[in-house]
């Protein structure tokens, strides 16, 4: 930037705005709806994660994600596919292995980071619009610094999508063997979209084919990152959409566990 003292001559100097911003849009609108999604979804998921009940539909094998794995000694055992080795406090959760790991997983996520920055933080608030903040230092001092261990967290994240997937796959069993109803195409479609989202990530897709030189000695893997690239521009809507389908997942279990209404099968 040219000082005054600089200024060739002839230069016009920078206009003396008062106002903080000249953007006569509604800039807020989205910085607080994500206040209200984000808090919203942060109340639904802390209650029913301490509720410590309605999570398990032992006619059909339906676990909500809320608690798996469980490995409380308060969960049911039909529940406990990978054991029950931790105390049954009231404050430990029953997948206390994977929540604050999936916790991390997406608080430290790139969207998220950028959503809560300007929502929570306004860190700025919106393109445009000033910091409100005084310094600004980015993510080199804790706890931000913490943010770049995101890669390390996507690996975590891959294995419990893999407990997710094995949980749907046991739902497929009823009184009667095999079994399908409404409860496995909304756990199978919540699978799918956690795939989706952590496959989207921009560490799997430096993974794929972020760090090579020549593509075209690697066709494979230059049409995986093609295909993680697809996924990964629609990163954004695929983590909103997750948080989505893991509400309607428990809700619709919590509903069965406590015959609120009943399952409705296709078969057995």
């Amino acid at each position: 930037m040219t000082s005054t003292a600089t200024r060739p001559r002839g230069a016009r100097s920078r206009a003396a705005i008062a106002a903080k911003t000249l953007r006569t849009d509604r800039w807020w609108i989205p910085p607080l709806v994500t206040v209200v999604g984000l808090s919203a979804w942060l109340a639904y998921a802390t209650v029913r994660v301490f509720m410590h009940d309605w999570y398990w539909v032992a006619d059909y094998h339906y676990l909500t994600p809320f608690y798996s794995p469980c490995i409380t000694e308060r969960c049911l055992p039909e529940a406990s596919h990978f054991g029950r080795f931790l105390p049954g406090w009231w404050i430990i959760p029953e997948a206390a292995l994977t929540l604050p790991l999936l916790l991390l997983f997406r608080l430290t996520c790139y969207y998220y980071r950028k959503a809560y920055y300007r929502s929570f933080w306004l860190s700025p608030p919106a393109c445009a619009v000033p910091d409100r903040h005084q310094a600004y230092s980015g993510e080199t001092r804790f706890p931000l610094l913490g943010q770049n261990s995101h890669r390390y967290f996507f690996y975590v994240a891959v294995v419990i999508s893999l407990i997710n997937s094995w949980d749907a796959i046991l739902a497929f069993r009823s009184p009667d063997g095999f079994g399908f109803g409404l409860g496995n195409l909304i756990l199978v479609g919540n699978v799918t979209m956690l795939w989706a989202y952590t496959i989207s990530c921009h560490s799997c897709r430096h993974i794929v084919g972020g760090r090579l030189k020549h593509f075209s000695k690697h066709p494979v893997r230059y049409r995986a990152w093609t295909w993680v690239s697809w996924l990964n521009v629609r990163h954004m809507q695929l983590a909103w959409i997750t948080l989505g389908t893991l509400a309607l997942t428990d809700f619709y279990i919590m509903a069965l566990a406590a015959d609120w209404f009943p399952d409705l099968r296709f078969i057995n």
